[in-house]
Formats: structure tokens, sequence, C-alpha cells
């Protein structure tokens, strides 16, 4: 959204773009006690998981655990880029993300420098390193094995590694697979995410509106239509919240109203009655 559009509503940021600043995302109790358990694992190390339908807030709930565990001095944390990636392209970002030189084609090293880095970590600052991983239902299942086996060491009896999961349902189901439950039995801290209340969500969006500068920029019959009809996916109200920002900041509109909402989403009544036809 340009400076201009920005500037007609007195805004800081586009309150529903996904890029809003991490400081500003709306932290709920389950995210907050989320976030506070891995904090605690990175002590010790482990696996957690995040799981959650599309557009739950999986993804935020990762930016925020990041934010946080990047505050703390003594705790490195790379994020997986290409978690679809298969072994040779698992081990290059595995590489780049911790500083180390790893060749794809000698797994066997690099495993072997990985592990030395993370133990010299671990010898200095006394807190795991962090990689987290979203989309993790996207892996191979041979290198979630791989990672599992990275990550510890002394038959399993010293963890190396703190490895935050994040998926839909498809995930779950593969940690169930008799290939992945060695991984499955290792989940320390589960989090599952569930569709919001229409009241959660709006706090959420007066949340986004407050933090962003215009708490007055939608009218509270507008939020709690908007709310209603997201259906408790925190992806879908920012989209139709965004939408309507969009077409209010064309039309010059002074705010954004439930007459706005019904000129974008009612069905008109010639189409219904054709549907009827059919």
């Amino acid at each position: 959204m340009s400076k201009k559009l920005l500037a007609l509503y007195g805004l800081k940021w586009n309150p529903f773009a996904p890029d809003v600043p991490v400081e500003a995302l709306y932290v709920t109790p389950r995210i907050e006690s989320f976030c506070w358990r891995v904090e605690q694992l990175a002590g010790e190390g482990g696996f957690a998981l995040v799981t959650g339908a599309p557009g739950i807030g999986k993804s935020v709930t990762l930016r925020i655990l990041v934010d946080r565990l990047a505050r703390q001095h003594d705790v490195t944390v790379g994020v997986l880029s290409r978690p679809q990636a298969g072994l040779s392209d698992f081990y290059r970002e595995m590489g780049a993300l911790f500083g180390v030189q790893l060749s794809p084609h000698n797994r066997w090293a690099g495993f072997k420098v990985l592990r030395e880095r993370w133990q010299s970590h671990i010898d200095s600052a006394l807190f795991r390193p962090v990689l987290i991983i979203d989309e993790a239902q996207e892996m191979v299942p041979k290198v979630l094995a791989e990672l599992r086996l990275l990550a510890c060491a002394r038959l399993d009896s010293h963890i190396l590694l703190t490895v935050v999961l994040a998926g839909d349902g498809r995930l779950i189901e593969r940690l169930r697979s008799d290939e992945l439950l060695p991984l499955g039995s290792r989940i320390r801290i589960r989090s599952v995410l569930e569709r919001v209340s229409p009241d959660e969500l709006q706090d959420c969006l007066r949340h986004a509106l407050q933090q962003a500068g215009a708490p007055k920029l939608m009218t509270a019959e507008l939020i709690a239509t908007l709310c209603d009809h997201a259906q408790g996916n925190l992806r879908a109200l920012m989209n139709m919240a965004g939408e309507l920002l969009s077409i209010a900041a064309q039309q010059e509109a002074r705010h954004i109203d439930e007459k706005l909402f019904l000129e974008t989403y009612a069905q008109p009544a010639e189409s219904k009655a054709g549907g009827r036809r059919r």
C-alpha cells in the first residue's frame, strides 16, 4: 500500500498485510504458552510441534517465537527456507544456516561437522541452537529421519539441537507412520491451533487497527460482521479486511462500514434467483 493511501487513514502500515511488524502481532494465551515452553526447551534441546489448518496462525506463531529467541543473546536461530528439499540441498542449507562448509557429496563429513559446531555452541552458551521449519508437511521423510539422527548423540541421551516443526494435518499423519514414528515419539512440546472464536477474532482485528494507528478505521458493526464471516480463520479475516481497505481507499471513503461490506461481498439477488432456477 502506497504512502499516500496510508496517509489517507493515518496508518503507520497496512494492518492486514502479512508483513506487519512482529511487535504489532496479536499474542494469544496459547501462543504465549507455546513460545515460553520452547524458550525453556532451548536449554535442553528436543523437538516441538505446532499444527493447525491453513490460515489459523502457525506462521504468525513462528514469527513471534523467532523474535523472542533472537532477543536471547546466546541462542542461535536458523529458519529453513526450503522444507521440500532433498538430502543434498538440506545439507547445503544447514551449512549456510549454521556457518559451516559442507559438501553434499560427503554426508558423513557434513553430519560430523554440524554436530561438532552445535556441541561447541552448547559448551560456550549452554543453549541448544534452534532450527525453525514452517510448512514441515512438505518435508521428505528421509530428511525428517536424517534430522532426527543429526539432533541426537550418545545413544540418544544427549540432545544437540532444538527443532520447531509447523505444519497442517498432513504432518501429523506423517509422524504417525511407521517410518517417522521414532521422530513423532520425540516431540516434547505440542500446540494445536484451532479455529478462533468470533470474540477472539474481534480482539485480534481491534489490536491490528490499534497498533497501525487507526483504531476507528472500521465501525464496530463491520468488525463483528467480518469476524462472523471469517469462520474462525485469521487469514480469511485479514484478506477480507485488506480488500475492504483497498476498495475504501479507491473510493476515498472516510471509514469502512457494513455498507461497503455488503456492496463488496453480498451476492446479487438476480444471481441467487438464477442459481435456484438451475
